[in-house]
């Protein structure tokens, strides 16, 4: 019986050691700037959040007019993940919706976003698992009033399925170390209704980083570029850009950011970003997270 006892301590000791050498914090949030990173809740953790994108600082729509963009909200999100294992995390989040073609005709608003993230692998210090890698999907749905009599708008809505879209993308992520961390995103966003001559499904490939310049503070950016033939300048789409300064207060973290992006969720950002970095076309962009141990 001691050394059945011994073996199982040392057993537990062992896996306790190998448990030791994961890499914690790749990223201190669950999202960089856009495009979400593989950082999951711990089981049993409530993250709310509110995200609010102002209007354009700049350019034709924005300067003093507008006071730079702070008197507009081009989009807003409010909601919470739940960390039902140190692997899965789930959430659920509303948000105005903000994505339009170049010739303007909005895209879906009123939107009802799930959320899922699955942590399939998991840095660890040393040899072993050179990278995090996280699979997460986005599901859409508008709840916005159909439009009747005008099939040549989105939200004529001919079917109910016309008022969802989809994101799945593999977030992959090393931590190289304290002060550096990189990210690969690529993913596939199908929307079940898109405007005349434009196409349901859309391939995309994002990247991201963070450095972290002391324990408070870290500067963060990422893009992400649709692959498509008509997602280019001269048809008025663009890469959707962000960089951002993140604060981490202990109890909060804080976003402040800037970007070109309207939209927030990645079925809005990632098929409608048409604003122009070199225009003025940027906005202010700002992000609230509070965990709770439940």
């Amino acid at each position: 019986m001691k050394k059945l006892l011994l073996y199982f301590l040392a057993l537990a000791f062992c896996h306790n050691l190998q448990a030791q050498n994961f890499t914690y914090q790749t990223f201190k949030d669950s999202r960089i700037v856009n495009i979400q990173s593989v950082e999951t809740l711990a089981k049993r953790r409530l993250d709310i959040r509110i995200g609010h994108r102002f209007g354009d600082a700049l350019g034709d729509n924005g300067g003093w007019p507008t006071f730079y963009g702070l008197e507009n909200a081009t989009d807003v999100m409010i909601g919470a993940e739940y960390g039902f294992s140190d692997n899965f995390t789930a959430g659920i989040y509303r948000t105005k919706g903000a994505g339009a073609m170049p010739q303007g005709q909005a895209g879906l608003r009123q939107l009802v976003n799930g959320v899922f993230k699955y942590r399939l692998l998991r840095q660890k210090d040393g040899e072993g698992t050179p990278f995090t890698l996280t699979l997460l999907g986005v599901s859409s749905l508008s709840t916005s009033k159909r439009i009747e009599n005008n099939p040549d708008v989105l939200r004529s809505f001919p079917n109910f399925s016309h008022r969802m879209a989809f994101t799945g993308q593999l977030l992959i992520a090393r931590k190289f170390s304290d002060g550096l961390s990189l990210q690969l995103t690529p993913g596939y966003t199908h929307r079940n209704l898109v405007p005349f001559e434009d196409e349901n499904g859309l391939f995309s490939v994002g990247a991201g980083a963070r450095v972290q310049l002391n324990r408070v503070f870290g500067l963060i950016a990422d893009i992400t570029v649709p692959f498509s033939e008509r997602r280019n300048s001269d048809n008025g789409f663009y890469p959707a850009i962000g960089i951002g300064l993140e604060i981490d207060t202990g109890g909060h973290l804080f976003q402040v950011n800037f970007t070109n992006a309207t939209g927030i969720m990645e079925t809005d950002y990632i098929p409608y970003t048409t604003s122009n970095w070199m225009d003025g076309e940027f906005r202010l962009g700002f992000t609230i997270s509070r965990v709770f141990n439940l």
